[in-house]
């Protein structure tokens, strides 16, 4: 179990085994759902919450006054148990990210999470800082009068936006951020939060609308240096893409009638049903649906969708796929909800009224006793844990495939 001083200093205790949270259960980490620290991880000390490990000679949980450590897992990699920890009453509500329980043994950091795609999409590790600012200098250089480049090449200067780097290095996945508006109040946005949501939103929103003309251009830089080229609509510095499915569909139907190839994919809340058709005709391939959930109370407790409801998500799923779209869930998973026979049985059950194709498991980025408040009322069976809710997900549901990363489809 590692523990941490105030002053940020951490330690691995002598006797305390490492616990792990899965919803409502304490608990060792199972050995199939742990993995040494990946590179490009980050270690995070937690305010107001303090350690607890497992005492093995009295088969009790202990208590420390030390504070809890837990991990970020870097991109590729999904938590399958979270820090275990007991808050003090005026802990602060903790920043967006997913907080891996994370111990030490033989030498090595040993985080709870397990690697679900091999992509080194968002791996910068060999990559000097100066070749990606060079980069978005250079775009600006190139496009100076085009305002989705400064907005995007000053997100890889300034806020290390993964998505904008790539852009940058002109490698993998371009990102084309459009809507200034959205139709859901997500409680993790990462765009935009009430001033009294109790932490700030990591990014920010874009304050002006493309034109086709400027998405176009980028597109076709992009793809003059990417070979297999993806393209998506729909990031965090943005509000909901659907609401601006005209100007994608402008735009991308300009950039295929000249030739353009590639994924052109929208990564959205799927809540217009209605926008399949002309976007598919247009040459968009592929969208990718977030979720929390597949069941409605849950999924709308997180969302809390303004003018749509989880109904018209499982109609948008079943419309991209039957106009002939690769549609993907991006699951926000989070330990002992997530994988648990309720949530399993959800999934299911859209996976055969909606046949989504592929699973992109991401972490759920929030305060895990603020998502655990949410979903409380809905109630939830015990954990079957991650490696068994993978396994028997796919056996139900055998043309799925796992990743993490949006899918290059050709």
């Amino acid at each position: 179990m590692l523990f941490a001083t105030p002053d940020g200093e951490i330690y691995d205790h002598p006797d305390l085994l490492l616990m792990v949270r899965r919803g409502e259960e304490f608990g060792l980490p199972r050995p199939d759902e742990i993995t040494p620290l990946p590179p490009e991880s980050e270690f995070f000390m937690l305010p107001g919450r303090h350690a607890m490990g497992y005492n093995d000679e009295t088969g009790q949980a202990e208590i420390m006054e030390e504070l809890a450590v837990a991990a970020f897992a870097c991109p590729g990699h999904t938590v399958t148990g979270v820090s275990a920890y007991e808050s003090d009453e005026d802990a602060p509500i903790l920043p967006l990210l997913s907080y891996g329980a994370i111990g030490y043994a033989n030498g090595k950091f040993w985080v709870c999470a397990k690697k679900v795609d091999q992509d080194k999409r968002q791996v910068f590790t060999h990559i000097p800082q100066d070749r990606v600012d060079g980069g978005a200098r250079q775009l600006i250089r190139d496009m100076p009068e085009n305002r989705l480049v400064n907005h995007l090449a000053g997100c890889a200067l300034t806020s290390g936006c993964p998505a904008a780097k790539n852009l940058a290095l002109g490698r993998f996945e371009c990102p084309l951020p459009t809507a200034r508006t959205c139709n859901a109040r997500c409680v993790g946005c990462i765009s935009e939060q009430p001033e009294d949501s109790g932490f700030p939103s990591p990014q920010c929103r874009i304050s002006f609308t493309p034109t086709a003309e400027e998405i176009v251009q980028i597109m076709q830089r992009h793809e003059s240096r990417e070979r297999r080229p993806i393209f998506s609509f729909g990031q965090g510095c943005e509000g909901e893409p659907l609401t601006e499915a005209e100007l994608i569909c402008d735009a991308v139907k300009a950039y295929r009638a000249d030739g353009g190839t590639g994924t052109v994919n929208v990564n959205t809340n799927a809540s217009k049903p209605a926008a399949m058709p002309a976007l598919k005709i247009a040459g968009v391939n592929s969208i990718r649906v977030s979720l929390n959930s597949a069941r409605k109370g849950p999924y709308e407790a997180y969302y809390r969708p303004k003018g749509y409801s989880f109904e018209d998500v499982s109609e948008t799923i079943a419309k991209a796929h039957e106009v002939g779209m690769h549609v993907s869930l991006n699951l926000l998973y989070f330990p002992g909800i997530t994988d648990t026979e309720e949530e399993f049985d959800a999934l299911v059950e859209l996976g055969e009224k909606g046949h989504y194709d592929f699973i992109q498991l991401r972490n759920l980025n929030l305060d895990p006793e603020l998502y655990l408040d949410l979903m409380r009322p809905f109630g939830h069976s015990p954990s079957m844990g991650f490696m068994n809710f993978k396994r028997r997900l796919k056996k139900a549901l055998p043309w799925i495939e796992y990743g993490y990363f949006n899918p290059y489809l050709g």
